[in-house]
């Protein structure tokens, strides 16, 4: 059956709803739309850092920098800033956001997304907008932003795109659902945040499980396997477009600390064979008892950095303890620990909404059983995921055996499956309470039970509060601090308390309009629009708690990176390449990137020979510094620790900034960009090169592992060679050589074998690792020209991949849309 064109039905009340969407975006991102301000998002100065000198060498030539020397003594920058011209999806993207800047245009793509996933049931556009307003508004999808996860943020935005083209592909239209399939999956394989879209396949997996069982049942398997066919071509499509960056990716991260070691040892935590350490993994595992915020906002404190007013106790205490008014409410409003659950510290709680709550446990009675036992499922599963090292039996199981989760840390953020899950399961409840309310025997009983339980939890919680122990980790070091910790933990059960309360009254007026609702005293628009109302109250208020106006900022790029007196003396060194070593935070710190070539910086997946490197030696050598400075170091004991730092030598660490108002510390022991070696120490693995770093001369002697390596010599006589670095570019090198016999080259560049090719006299040749880390080349006597050109396969192919998918993706949009402009089904609501 088809219907005739109306603007009015058809097409109008989708835009009310983006416009919508915009008022809201705009109201929330005000400083950022209207008076240009930022956020000072930790990730994203550390990106800005980090990607600085990729940036600049893509402006100043108009190519990509492959690799990089800001971070890490080098490392490839796919994961850092690259761009991929064949990848046409960043456009896409740019389209549907109208090109707003980020941390706006992330709510509004969110916004959209949910709403496309929710009209795509068959729902109406009012309570589309609703349940897009419930998705997007989710407190994690805000503390994310504030925290800078912006790829993360956008990934997660676009798996309601992805659930929409699989819903409308298996239960309405095959050919559209498997265009808006595509369409999602390319857009959230975009922002490479592969751990959201593991989560986003998970929540599939329970999907397809589900729907596998129903269609044995119901006979209707055979369909069922020629529509997964169609989404499978689909989801291959989505993967070309995404090709250059996925190929990359998977090619990088057998090398980086989320591939194999090479080890037979292990340097620390608890290692699979594959992946990451098991501790650093689950470091940050959700409580069991914190699920409760899924419900109570602050019922494990909020934030590790939470404003208290006047009214509270720490400030009464603060001011009888004789600080003065001023001073007491300056420390409360600049943030203590309030948080006092098991993680070592979070932005705040993931907090779906107490309607959302009160809807989902509706949903278990009212629903049809077939989306019940999906998002259910999913729920639980996410739950019991980011609960990591608190339940340790699955968890652990989880991480040592299925493919791929061990790439991944903070477990905490399974629980993006349960935000997308429960405000759906939420929906359906209302939209199946709205649609067909004198339909269902016991409606009313329902509600009323669905509304008892989720408030009643609510009402024990604010009865029972003071059962808890309010105990945190960091309460020793407020103690020591002198810091009235009765006070702070009375605050901690006051916010319980509080927020309980809270999530009572919200539910109860929910439930209450809904109630009048179904006895016919208001109409079905007035109970939409107060519930739809109620939620936007409820969540955006919770939001402004950790992303408020006061968070934003003028300038944030140019006052972060604003350099010091050591880095200005430093930039006035115009060798074309040295490294820097920033002493107070080499590793977990990327600012000392955005001006230097950095021996550290901050990255989730280093190269994991590099971090072997530093978690058995240059730790040691950093550590030996670091003593020195502290017991008021003479030029001696200064030369002697640097003469005793052997890695950071041959790393050429020419420059350590100890204190940014000083001037740098200049090592004389740096070797520079290249050196010619007397001796090979030859080892027979990974092991023992790892171990002969700490007792070596890099100046004479190259360690070579020669059950990979063939080395010419084990002996030299460099004595008259020279070897000079002439031109440096992030993808080539130049050196120019002098030598006097056959010589053996030690490069202070990271080996990488993926991608970097050795030329001499521009004929390509082998080049070897040595010094665990280290490039060498064995040189023959005479004068030459050497070059290291970076120009990855993988790039190449990966390129050519995605421009010949783009083309396809687009035909099979323009394909889809002309479709159903002719075809014009009737919409044929999903069963709920």
């Amino acid at each position: 059956m088809t219907t005739s064109f109306n603007f009015r039905r058809d097409v109008l009340p989708h835009i009310v709803a983006i416009v919508i969407f915009l008022l809201l975006t705009a109201l929330y991102f005000a400083p950022v739309l209207f008076e240009g301000k930022g956020l000072a998002q930790h990730d994203i100065q550390q990106f800005q850092g980090s990607a600085k000198e990729i940036q600049d060498y893509r402006e100043k030539t108009g190519e990509e920098a492959l690799w990089t020397n800001s971070m890490f003594s080098g490392m490839p920058s796919y994961l850092i800033n690259t761009h991929y011209p064949g990848d046409w999806s960043g456009t896409i993207h740019s389209v549907l956001t109208f090109d707003m800047p980020a941390l706006a245009g992330n709510i509004f793509i969110t916004l959209l997304c949910a709403y496309i996933l929710l009209v795509a049931l068959g729902m109406s556009s009012w309570l589309a907008t609703i349940g897009a307003i419930a998705f997007a508004f989710s407190s994690y999808n805000i503390i994310i932003l504030e925290a800078g996860h912006n790829t993360k943020s956008l990934s997660i935005a676009y798996i309601p795109m992805v659930l929409a083209g699989l819903l409308v592909a298996l239960r309405r239209n095959l050919w559209l659902g498997a265009a808006l399939f595509a369409l999602g999956l390319t857009l959230n394989l975009h922002f490479n945040h592969l751990q959201m879209t593991y989560y986003m396949l998970l929540l599939v997996l329970v999907f397809a499980v589900v729907e596998i069982i129903f269609a044995i049942k119901n006979g209707t398997i055979a369909d069922l396997l020629k529509r997964g066919l169609v989404l499978l071509v689909a989801a291959v499509l989505a993967v070309g477009v995404n090709f250059g960056r996925l190929y990359t990716t998977a090619e990088y991260s057998q090398y980086s600390i989320r591939g194999k070691s090479e080890l037979s040892t292990k340097n620390s935590g608890d290692r699979t064979s594959s992946g990451l350490d098991r501790d650093y993994a689950f470091n940050w595992s959700y409580g069991v008892g914190e699920t409760m915020t899924l419900l109570i906002p602050d019922f494990y404190g909020g934030s590790s950095s939470a404003s208290l007013d006047k009214d509270s106790e720490t400030y009464n205490a603060f001011t009888k303890m004789g600080v003065p008014p001023v001073q007491a409410e300056q420390i409360i409003s600049q943030g203590l620990p309030m948080y006092w659950g098991p993680q070592p510290m979070t932005s705040g709680p993931v907090y779906v909404g107490a309607i959302i709550c009160f809807l989902f446990v509706l949903g278990l009675s009212i629903v049809d059983r077939r989306w019940v036992s999906w998002l259910v499922a999913a729920t639980v599963l996410s739950i019991v995921l980011a609960w990591g090292k608190n339940f340790e039996a699955f968890n652990y199981f989880m991480f040592d055996y299925f493919p791929g989760y061990n790439k991944f840390r903070a477990v905490s953020s399974a629980l993006v499956i349960a935000q997308i899950a429960m405000p759906l399961l939420a929906m359906l409840a209302l939209w199946k309470l709205i649609k067909e309310r004198s339909q269902i025997k016991d409606f009313e009983k329902k509600l009323l039970l669905s509304g008892g339980i989720t408030a009643g939890i609510c009402l024990l919680v604010w009865l029972f509060a003071g059962m808890a122990s309010f105990t945190s980790a960091t309460d020793q070091q407020l103690i020591q601090a002198q810091f009235p910790i009765d006070a702070i933990r009375a605050d901690r059960e006051s916010l319980m308390r509080s927020d309980a309360l809270r999530s009572l009254v919200f539910i109860v007026l929910a439930a209450g309009v809904l109630y009048f609702y179904l006895k016919n005293k208001i109409s079905a628009t007035v109970a939409i629009a107060g519930v739809g109302v109620l939620i936007l109250i409820d969540l955006w208020a919770v939001d402004k708690r950790y992303l408020n106006d006061n968070d934003f900022q003028q300038q944030v790029v140019a006052t972060h990176f604003a350099p010091t007196a050591a880095d200005q003396a430093i930039l006035k060194d115009k060798d074309p390449s040295y490294r820097v070593l920033y002493l107070p935070n080499p590793f977990n710190d990327a600012r000392s990137s955005y001006f230097h070539k950095s021996i550290g910086g901050y990255h989730g997946a280093k190269l994991r020979r590099y971090q072997d490197v530093i978690d058995s030696v240059m730790s040691n050598e950093l550590q030996g510094l670091i003593t020195t400075f502290q017991n008021n170091p003479t030029a001696e004991t200064v030369t002697l620790a640097l003469q005793n730092a052997p890695v950071l030598n041959m790393l050429n660490t020419r420059y350590i900034i100890y204190n940014d108002a000083a001037a740098p510390l200049t090592n004389p022991a740096a070797l520079g960009n290249a050196w010619f070696v007397e001796d090979v120490r030859t080892v027979n693995s990974p092991d023992e090169a790892l171990q002969a770093l700490r007792n070596f001369d890099p100046t004479n002697t190259a360690i070579v592992d020669v059950s990979e390596f063939d080395v010419p010599s084990k002996s030299y006589t460099p004595n008259g060679s020279t070897i000079k670095l002439t031109k440096y570019n992030p993808n080539e090198l130049t050196y120019e050589v002098n030598a006097t016999g056959n010589q053996l080259a030690i490069f202070s560049e990271i080996y990488y074998p993926a991608g970097w090719q050795a030329y001499i006299d521009g004929k390509p040749v082998d080049h070897i690792r040595a010094n665990y880390v280290l490039r060498a080349l064995p040189v023959p006597a005479g004068k030459h020209t050497i070059r290291f050109v970076f120009a990855p396969q993988s790039y190449a192919l990966g390129n050519t991949v995605s421009m010949i998918s783009s083309i396809l993706l687009l035909l099979v949009i323009i394909g889809a849309v002309v479709y159903a402009v002719k075809q014009k089904p009737e919409p044929a609501p999903a069963k709920v």
